[in-house]
């Protein structure tokens, strides 16, 4: 199986594409004016503490406030477990209005909520992550050799020294790799602490003191692994940051790193514009003529399975099975592309076979396994639905490239003509009872001044033989189906 990675670089917007076997799996895109805030840290500035939620707010220079709950808090001379399963100490104990903290953002700010916040810092490397104050050597549960997993801890305890000042976690991509490389990581990791740790001595509150990675550097620091062949880059300046990092940090890297100078677009290599905007639409098409329905909300994502066009050859249980297998790789593969998080809730076909339902489970976590996010499916509901969870860091695809639509104002759908009509004749009725006018004047859209002109126009001469005046119409093209005003002239 070969992996690429595709990197388009402008100057406001950096786009990755993941492409496997020719067919891209996942897409990150960050922009100069919204970059994500994951893995920085800020000192900031308690501005609300609400105890029924064990939470504060904390301001740390963001439109919103951030969101700090009281697990996430390590008290003072802690161990690794955090504040209220170490201590059993309420956020009334732990925070006040007005006391500075310093934190760090785990989940970026979604949709109306703000950030969320930790104050047990982390520093991640390529093969490490460090833990500030916090003693323990851990290491990756993906890495299930026990061999492997006792070397590891070896190694780190053979290097770390007192001026640690902390602990480390062996990353997944840690497993197999040399003595030196690891301790490699473990000095750029003091360096970085240390020149943290000076940062926050000089740094003034609700600001921030670290900065994460920018993406092209993150994406060889994070989804580097020995599937990866090729990596692209179409920016020479890029191309050249990346070159140094990869030379002082990870110089056997086995992964090929190429500037591409092409005319061609780097992105129309594998048609990854035109697989972006499908994954926009609602709708994905299976091969076999069946689809999958995708509707993103607040409290969760649904998607529906259908057959559609798909008739199969043998019995309808045998055509049901081969469709929701087909799902369950496509589903699987537009949660990475769309970076569904949250609660997701799979409507397969109903399926009478218990084998059938068994296999399609096994179909949907095999295709999983590579997500680098993680995720947690339950069984088949009794209401034949498959519930699932999905770690949410960052915004979704659509929440990142759209916006509601002004129009609906997100609802999807629009009233129809005859609906606006009705709420046009009580409009009528209403402001020709509150003015004394000698006429009123309808602007609306084309569709519906066409209606009311038609088909309504007998309830139109009705309305204004009841009211005594005449009516007239003016076709405003600048309204939506929605928008209307009546006049008094």
């Amino acid at each position: 199986m070969s992996e690429e990675i595709l990197i388009n670089v402008t100057p406001r917007e950096t786009r990755v594409a993941l492409v496997e076997n020719g067919v891209l799996q996942e897409v990150m895109i960050e922009r100069a004016r919204r970059r994500g805030l994951v893995g920085n840290i800020f000192r900031g500035k308690v501005c609300r503490v609400l105890p029924g939620m064990q939470a504060a707010f904390v301001e740390i220079g963001l439109d919103r406030a951030a969101f700090l709950h009281a697990s996430d808090i390590l008290p003072r001379n802690a161990g690794s477990e955090p504040a209220d399963a170490a201590t059993g100490a309420g956020i009334n104990e732990l925070l006040r209005e007005g006391q500075e903290v310093i934190v760090q953002v785990i989940k970026d700010p979604l949709g109306t909520k703000g950030a969320r916040l930790t104050t047990q810092i982390t520093i991640p490397s390529r093969f490490l992550v460090f833990i500030p104050k916090v003693g323990n050597v851990g290491i990756s549960q993906k890495i299930e050799n026990e061999a492997e997993r006792i070397r590891l801890r070896d190694i780190i305890q053979l290097f770390m020294t007192e001026q640690d000042e902390g602990g480390y976690i062996a990353r997944t991509a840690a497993e197999g790799v040399s003595a030196e490389a690891l301790r490699a990581d473990m000095m750029f990791l003091r360096k970085l602490w240390t020149s943290i740790n000076d940062r926050m001595a000089d740094t003034e509150p609700v600001s921030v003191i670290y900065e994460d990675l920018p993406l092209s550097i993150r994406v060889m620091r994070d989804l580097i692994d020995d599937q990866i062949e090729k990596i692209r880059i179409d920016s020479r300046e890029s191309y050249q940051r990346v070159l140094e990092f990869t030379g002082q940090f990870m110089p056997d890297l086995p992964v090929q790193i190429e500037y591409y100078p092409g005319e061609r677009p780097i992105f129309d290599l594998y048609g990854i514009e035109d697989e972006i905007q499908k994954a926009l639409g609602r709708k994905v098409l299976l091969k076999s003529g069946g689809y999958l329905i995708i509707d993103q909300t607040e409290a969760l994502t649904t998607i529906d399975v259908n057959t559609g066009g798909y008739v199969g050859h043998r019995t309808l249980e045998e055509t049901i099975f081969k469709t929701n297998l087909e799902a369950a790789q496509a589903l699987a593969r537009q949660l990475r592309l769309r970076n569904l998080g949250g609660i997701i809730i799979a409507d397969f076909i109903d399926m009478t076979q218990e084998e059938h339902k068994r296999q399609v489970l096994r179909t949907l976590e095999k295709y999983l396994e590579k997500d680098h996010a993680k995720t947690h499916i339950s069984e088949v509901s009794m209401l034949g639905l498959v519930e699932m969870t999905r770690k949410r860091t960052r915004e979704s695809l659509e929440h990142v490239l759209c916006e509601a639509c002004p129009t609906c104002s997100g609802r999807a759908s629009l009233k129809t003509p005859e609906t606006v009509c009705y709420e046009i004749f009580r409009e009528i009725l209403r402001e020709s009872r509150q003015f004394d006018a000698q006429q009123l004047l309808v602007l609306a859209s084309q569709e519906v001044a066409d209606l009311l002109l038609d088909e309504e126009s007998t309830s139109l001469a009705e309305l204004e033989a009841f009211i005594g005046k005449p009516i007239k119409f003016q076709v405003e093209s600048l309204f939506t189906q929605e928008q209307y005003d009546v006049v008094p002239m």
